[in-house]
């Protein structure tokens, strides 16, 4: 499975953005899919996963602004980012367990202050 991560850019801080991680093949099968962010200078650290029944997990710092959907029938994969804050600035990889753990290669989220 290729992964294709897109829609990072730079924002002020509220305002929103929404990445995609579009996949070369299905995704139907996909047990795991989610997203990890990389600040500078810092490990990563997982942010949001889905689970292929649709169970949603987030991490305590974006529970609430941000939605994690998956779209089967597009073979893609969203994250949607609302109220953005200067902390969620970092490189945002996605990921797909099969279960072997396939990523993309990754984008960039700014948020200014």
């Amino acid at each position: 499975v290729q992964l294709q991560a897109s829609g990072g850019g730079l924002v002020q801080a509220g305002e929103s953005l929404r990445l995609s991680c579009a996949a070369s093949s299905s995704i139907s099968s996909v047990n795991v899919m989610g997203w990890y962010r990389q600040a500078p200078g810092e490990q990563r650290k997982l942010v949001a996963r889905i689970i292929r029944g649709g169970t949603t997990d987030y991490a305590g710092s974006v529970q609430g602004r941000f939605t994690i959907t998956r779209d089967n029938a597009k073979n893609t994969m969203y994250l949607q980012m609302n109220s953005l804050k200067p902390e969620d600035t970092g490189v945002y990889y996605c990921f797909a367990q099969v279960p072997s753990t396939y990523w993309g290669q990754g984008t960039l989220v700014t948020v200014s202050s």
